[in-house]
């Protein structure tokens, strides 16, 4: 098994729409990696082949011996049990019964408060900490997240992301599907830029020439409107 995720030239057809064509990917060594793309780019397929939750039309997908996490978009718990039981059904389910770290886990989501609330009956910012609380309950060596800010409010993100670049900096791999770079930046190692089911590019971020006082955000953002063959002239102000 190799330490990384690797892919390798994976293709994925849903009838005739191509969502995922010939991409290449390698994600480990301990990095912040940002995946970035517009709606409709392929990040969600990527994230699914990774997972093995849908399986390439050609090409491959090789995973680690090694403990993976996962948080999704849409949050996933069971509705009708309190968020203190969505938490002791999983960490029993996938053997994660370190309560020191579990416990802290939710200290530093800020979720203590809604331990006792039905997980159906969770504001949407509540929902993102506890599907992000059980996606880190096990002390995965990488951690998938799909679009993890979605919801939280701006008090929770700061500490959300200084708890995750404390859990990159002990050696762990954290791989981020998102559209908008921005929070991420201070944060991230390396970014995946895909459009169209394609590459863009994949650098290091110490490999991006950013013009003075350009943002990851503008420069990823004016590379896929310059492979869709926008003007400058036509361009909004990016925020």
């Amino acid at each position: 098994m190799t330490e990384r995720i690797e892919l390798d030239d994976v293709t994925r057809e849903y009838s005739s729409v191509v969502a995922v064509d010939g991409i290449s990917l390698s994600i480990g060594d301990g990095q912040f990696h940002c995946l970035l793309g517009p709606n409709g780019s392929g990040k969600s397929t990527l994230f699914r082949l990774i997972l093995g939750l849908t399986r390439p039309s050609s090409g491959t997908v090789s995973l680690p011996s090694a403990v993976i996490g996962c948080g999704f978009q849409r949050p996933n718990f069971y509705p009708g049990l309190t968020v203190r039981e969505n938490i002791n059904v999983f960490a029993g389910v996938v053997g994660a019964e370190d309560w020191e770290w579990n416990n802290r886990v939710v200290k530093e989501l800020r979720l203590v408060r809604a331990l006792d609330r039905k997980a159906g009956e969770l504001s949407g910012g509540f929902a993102r900490k506890l599907d992000l609380t059980l996606a880190l309950i096990k002390k995965p060596d990488f951690l998938l997240l799909d679009e993890p800010l979605g919801a939280l409010d701006d008090v929770s993100t700061a500490r959300f992301l200084e708890f995750v670049d404390e859990y990159v900096d002990r050696g762990n791999t954290v791989f981020v599907s998102t559209h908008r770079v921005t929070a991420f930046e201070p944060y991230v190692d390396r970014v995946t830029v895909v459009h169209e089911g394609e590459v863009v590019f994949d650098r290091a971020t110490g490999e991006i020439d950013l013009d003075s006082e350009q943002s990851l955000q503008e420069y990823y953002v004016e590379q896929v409107l310059d492979r869709e063959g926008v003007s400058p002239a036509n361009r909004p102000p990016i925020e």
